[in-house]
C-alpha cells in the first residue's frame, strides 16, 4: 500500500499521479504499486513539487509495518532505535528563565472572593 499526500503542489503533478494511484480525497493518493514504481513516483513528486510539500507513506517489512518520506516539511522522520519517529521542531523561542506566575488574581476569582462586587 502506498499513500502520497501533496500540499500546495501544481495541478499537473496531481494528474501525473492519477495514472498510477487513485485520488481518494483532494491531493491524497492511494494505491499498491511495486517498490520500484513508488520510488520512481517519489522522484517525480520531488522534482515537480515546486514550493509545495509532499509525504510518501508505504508498507514495508519492518517492525512498524510501514515507512515514510517527506519533502519540504518542517517535521521530518528520524530513526530511534529501529523505530521511525517524527521530529517536530519547536515553534517557540527557547526560554532563558523559568516563567513566574502572573501577579494578582483573575477577575473571576476576585468576583468569587469579594461576593460579586468589584474590589
Amino acid at each position: 500500500m502506498t499513500v502520497i499526500v501533496l500540499t500546495h503542489c501544481p495541478v499537473g503533478l496531481r494528474g501525473f499521479l492519477t495514472r498510477w494511484l487513485l485520488e481518494i480525497s483532494p491531493c491524497v493518493f492511494l494505491g499498491s504499486p511495486s517498490a520500484r514504481i513508488h520510488d520512481i513516483l517519489w522522484d517525480e513528486v520531488r522534482q515537480y513539487a515546486g514550493n509545495g510539500r509532499a509525504l510518501l507513506a508505504y508498507s514495508t517489512n519492518s517492525e512498524q509495518g510501514y515507512a515514510f518520506r517527506t519533502h519540504d516539511h518542517k517535521w521530518h522522520p528520524v530513526d530511534h532505535e529501529g523505530l521511525t519517529l517524527i521530529f517536530r521542531p519547536s515553534d517557540r523561542p527557547a526560554r532563558s528563565s523559568p516563567s513566574s506566575p502572573s501577579s494578582g488574581w483573575s477577575k473571576a476569582s476576585k468576583r468569587r472572593r469579594f461576593g460579586n462586587r468589584a474590589p
